[in-house]
């Protein structure tokens, strides 16, 4: 299976030539690609992305007139490496956080039929706190919102607040992703997408390295926003989504 990296950047400048050349080897050799969408970035994210165009063969950038958020950069990189003809899509952070090494690695479980979707879980295995995330400020909230999710949308997910992601090409046929959220909350939306649509959700053990000064998460609106996805969900909005998705499409529910 081909891959495309898919790397949403924002104030990226200083951290995107490292992730770059932390990303495996192998994507190249296999002739897969990294995709950097450089989203509208005030500094000069745009033009090191571009100069890693030129001195990487196997990378490619796209650049948005306007900031379309996280979850924005997210569906412009998706669809641009759909339109390729990719067959999988690892979701790499611009920040480093998440180990770039990892990216052809956590692609096994769909690449062996199991799933469509994977997760890299900082809570699986002990890696958020080895990786010194804040435990009152990020970890403790992490696991109270994920406690919460599970109950309501029936999952049993070690966290939903992951940005590591795999989606397969299938996935992004099954669900209306371009009518999901553009902000964080993107990720957590696919996974319950992929729930809805009988597709497990196999998380897979990362380590974090992770420091607070390069993330521009804000804690409070996200939490606010987690609550208003889960009334969504309790309010049917998900699977009315999937409903149109399937009468326009024809695509249909694994199960």
């Amino acid at each position: 299976m081909r891959k495309a990296v898919i790397i949403p950047s924002y104030k990226a400048a200083e951290t995107l030539p490292g992730v770059i050349e932390s990303l495996p080897k192998k994507l190249a050799r296999d002739k897969g690609i990294a995709i950097i969408v450089n989203d509208c970035s005030p500094d000069r994210t745009g033009e090191v992305a571009e100069d890693l165009a030129k001195s990487h063969r196997h990378v490619e950038v796209v650049h948005h007139e306007q900031n379309r958020g996280y979850g924005g950069a997210l569906k412009t990189g998706l669809a641009h490496g759909y339109e390729l003809g990719f067959d999988v899509f690892p979701i790499v952070h611009s920040d480093g956080q998440y180990a770039p090494e990892l990216a052809i690695e956590l692609c096994a479980p769909i690449e062996r039929g199991e799933t469509e979707i994977v997760q890299g879980s900082r809570m699986k295995g002990g890696g958020a706190r080895e990786g010194g995330m804040p435990y009152f400020s990020r970890y403790l909230p992490n696991k109270i919102l994920t406690t919460i999710e599970n109950v309501a949308f029936g999952t049993h997910v070690a966290e939903f607040h992951s940005g590591y992601m795999i989606f397969s090409r299938r996935l992004l046929e099954m669900v209306p992703y371009q009518k999901l959220q553009d902000n964080y909350n993107f990720d957590a939306e696919m996974m319950i997408m992929a729930h809805l649509c009988g597709v497990p959700i196999i998380e897979e053990p990362i380590p974090t390295r992770y420091d607070e000064s390069t993330s521009s998460l804000r804690p409070i609106p996200y939490g606010l926003n987690v609550l208003r996805m889960i009334v969504r969900h309790q309010l049917g909005h998900y699977r009315q989504l999937l409903d149109e998705h399937t009468a326009a499409t024809g695509q249909h529910d694994i199960v």
